[in-house]
């Protein structure tokens, strides 16, 4: 008797400015079957709607420009979100920038697959790599100690 074990859930960030709410709402109710297998995290009140929208549970965060951005940042590098999809609005200037271009650093730093628009979040979803057969690569950043001349790594 073969047994198969399913794949284990990827941890999904939600994020989505204020003009891209909507459109993160429409992506998600579209996608809701692919998402409930997944465990979901957002920012205050996109966490807040899509709950609401979706009947599934999200851990919510604080509201981005209060600290949320900074918060799933933090749990992107200890390992704990594997997937955001971030719906920014690179029109509309933001006055929480540097929190929206440090999360959107440190999800590229720690090599976490990004989506921020529907395309690329279509293409993510769709990917047979997000139910399994796909282990991250998280990089190695521990410091690291320089030869004499501070030129080269021991």
């Amino acid at each position: 008797m073969t047994r198969t074990i399913p794949p284990a859930p990827r941890h999904i960030a939600l994020v989505a400015h204020d003009t891209m709410k909507v459109e993160l709402l429409r992506w998600a109710a579209h996608n809701r079957e692919t998402l409930s297998q997944h465990v979901l995290y957002a920012t205050g009140t996109t966490g807040t709607m899509l709950e609401y929208e979706l009947g599934l549970p999200v851990h919510r965060f604080m509201s981005g420009p209060v600290g949320g951005d900074q918060q799933i940042g933090a749990r992107i590098a200890e390992g704990g979100i594997t997937v955001l999809v971030f719906f920014w609005d690179p029109l509309e200037a933001q006055p929480h920038d540097p929190d929206v271009k440090a999360l959107l650093r440190i999800g590229t730093v720690w090599n976490v697959p990004m989506a921020c628009n529907v395309a690329s979040a279509d293409m993510m979803i769709a990917s047979r790599l997000l139910l399994g057969g796909y282990e991250n690569r998280r990089p190695d950043l521990t410091p690291r100690e320089w030869d004499e001349t501070g030129e080269r790594p021991v």
